[in-house]
């Protein structure tokens, strides 16, 4: 039976697990429920546990069986914390291993889909579709058991914590998630649904550049406060604040090149208290994405210095908190081919798209790219019949997914790991 059958006999049960994941959302680094319904869903299936030390991640490893001498099993799902588990299953060091991420999240937003699953965590919502993310590993996690038999090398499933904005894939590769099975990973997969941009189930990909890197800022500007109506007597950073977020804008748009984007948006503006007084200080807080690791570099000197320039021409003192945070998601050229003819095989070239330009969104499964080959792909949950173009973007608090995308997901996710184990046996 094709492992797209296998998929669809699953749709029921990992419709209730991306529900209940979707009602009851957790963010950051501490989700501890979420782990253990990650848990629950690998009971009984073949695969070693390790927990994360640092926050609350789940990594299985599942020991291919094809090529393994008899007898050479490995027990039920158990879970032990990071850095106990043992490889098993005879001569892991020999045997290539892939990897399959998702990650577990939600975020800080009051959901108001209107949807009969909807948080019930207040402030809370999975508006970028991780709960999605994990119900399909899950799913994948099933199907591989089931054909554990075929694999020609292990398999290891990273759910992972934080990844809005907490960096969540750096403390599983320092706990060691990319060694779980013994030899580090040689691919691996991660997987992202939308809520718009693309038709319902079309698969996405980009070989090189696919997300931008993601950097923080934070400015202080400090004055001296006074009266209103004798500015001349104080320090005033409000135009100072407001100068610096147009000179950003013109800086962008005079010192970089059009055709290597820098995308600078200022989210928040504070000062003062009441319209007849000078507060002492203003502050500043923007997002900048970029598309190149040069402009990255650029940038992070070119904002400080454009910064302190306009305060001091004001008399007034800033303090620049210039934060890098994701780097660029740079996909590989071979692991994304391979990504393509298996969407391809399982669900017909129609179904996939490769973009042509980068999107401006960013992604801590970067770091696992930066480490090891792979790819990341996309796949659209925008409600069949609707339009893509006037339906809320993720993080939106009224994006909704479609659960009918689960069960494809889950059979990209295993059918991934199947077909790039058997090319790297076959090529060892």
């Amino acid at each position: 039976m094709p492992i797209t059958e296998d998929a669809r006999d699953l749709q029921e049960d990992l419709v209730r697990l991306r529900h209940d994941l979707h009602r009851r959302p957790e963010i950051g680094l501490h989700l501890p429920r979420t782990q253990e319904r990650v848990i629950q869903a690998l009971d009984g299936l073949p695969f070693e546990i390790t927990l994360g030390k640092e926050t609350t991640s789940v990594t299985a490893v599942l020991r291919g069986g094809a090529g393994m001498q008899a007898g050479g099993g490995t027990p039920a799902a158990t879970a032990s914390p990071a850095g106990t588990g043992s490889p098993a299953g005879g001569k892991a060091a020999e045997r290539p291993a892939v990897l399959l991420r998702a990650d577990m999240d939600g975020l800080p937003v009051q959901e108001k889909t209107g949807v009969d699953y909807t948080s019930r965590t207040d402030g809370a919502m999975h508006a970028c579709g991780h709960d999605l993310h994990t119900s399909m590993l899950a799913g994948a996690a099933t199907l591989l058991a089931e054909k554990r038999h075929l694999l020609r090398g292990d398999v290891v499933l990273m759910f992972q914590p934080g990844e809005e904005g907490c960096d969540g894939a750096s403390y599983m590769i320092r706990e060691g998630v990319l060694d779980a099975a013994g030899p580090r990973v040689q691919a691996a997969y991660g997987m992202h649904v939308f809520s718009s941009l693309e038709e319902h189930g079309q698969f996405c990909t980009k070989p090189g550049v696919m997300l931008s890197a993601s950097d923080g800022l934070e400015v202080t500007i400090l004055g001296a406060g006074g009266h209103g109506s004798a500015p001349h007597a104080a320090k005033d950073p409000v135009t100072a604040a407001a100068e610096m977020v147009t000179a950003l804008q013109v800086m962008v748009t005079r010192q970089f090149n059009m055709f290597d984007p820098v995308v600078l948006s200022v989210g928040v503006l504070q000062a003062g208290t009441k319209r007849n007084v000078i507060p002492e200080t203003a502050r500043i807080e923007a997002t900048i994405r970029t598309f190149s690791e040069g402009s990255r570099l650029k940038m992070m000197e070119a904002v400080p210095r454009l910064l302190k320039g306009i305060a001091a021409a004001h008399g007034l003192d800033v303090h620049v908190d210039y934060q890098a945070e994701y780097p660029l998601t740079i996909t590989d050229e071979d692991e994304t081919t391979t990504a393509e003819k298996v969407i391809s095989g399982l669900f017909g070239e129609r179904r996939l798209s490769r973009w042509a330009t980068p999107l401006s969104g960013s992604e801590d499964f970067s770091r696992v790219l930066a480490e090891v080959p792979g790819t990341f792909v996309g796949l659209s949950a925008v409600a069949p019949g609707a339009d893509p173009a006037a339906s809320p973007f993720n993080h939106s608090p009224y994006a909704t997914f479609d659960d009918g995308v689960l069960a494809d997901g889950a059979a990209l996710y295993a059918e991934l790991a199947m077909s790039r184990l058997a090319s790297l046996s076959a090529a060892s």
